[in-house]
């Protein structure tokens, strides 16, 4: 009996009668509500996901296909509706919290990006004042992470004179960017 007043409500709402769409709105909005709220813990959240709920039903009338019950069917969108929002929340928070930590580094990294912009150029210029053949051994050492036996045959020289050309360019470098050899220790390393 019951389902085949809910089947008549709902051949009328799907027929564009806004009284019973009322009718339906006003008698089940409270309880959905309630039921959302146990889900999202908001009573503004949880009414927005039930009016919107209803705003679809009402759009969405005449090519929606609901043969049992509407009372179901609501509950079970509005379950849908909140576990959806609850994921999109955590995805939001995740990012919030990811966008916090990158402002906060950002903050912290403006002035360090003053000192690493300081240091390249330092770098690229103390690199320019090596020897044009010992410049191209660092180079290939450091920057195209060659190892000594590759650099050797792509410059056609011995690996010692690869080795004693390294050698010479390290010396040079720690001692013309020796006020920055902390940071540079990465670079350098020989």
């Amino acid at each position: 009996m019951i389902a085949q007043i809910e089947q008549d409500i709902w051949q009328s709402i799907s027929a564009g009668d806004e009284l019973a769409y009322e009718g339906l709105f006003k008698s089940h909005f409270a309880e959905l509500t309630l039921y959302a709220m146990r889900f999202v813990q908001d009573m503004e959240s949880a009414e927005e996901i039930v009016q919107d709920i209803f705003f679809k039903l009402w759009n969405n009338r005449e090519s929606l296909n609901i043969n049992a019950s509407i009372k179901s069917y609501l509950y079970r969108t509005v379950k849908n509706t909140c576990l959806n929002a609850l994921k999109h929340q955590k995805v939001e928070d995740k990012y919030r919290d990811h966008f916090s930590r990158e402002l906060q580094n950002d903050e912290l990294n403006a002035d360090s990006w003053m000192v690493e912009t300081e240091l390249s150029d330092k770098i690229t210029v103390a690199i320019d004042k090596l020897p044009p053949e010992r410049k191209k051994v660092f180079v290939l050492s450091r920057f195209e992470e060659l190892k000594y036996r590759e650099i050797a045959e792509k410059l056609d020289i011995s690996i010692k004179t690869v080795e004693n050309q390294m050698g010479k360019a390290l010396k040079f470098l720690r001692e013309e960017l020796k006020d920055y050899l902390p940071l540079l220790i990465f670079l350098l390393r020989g």
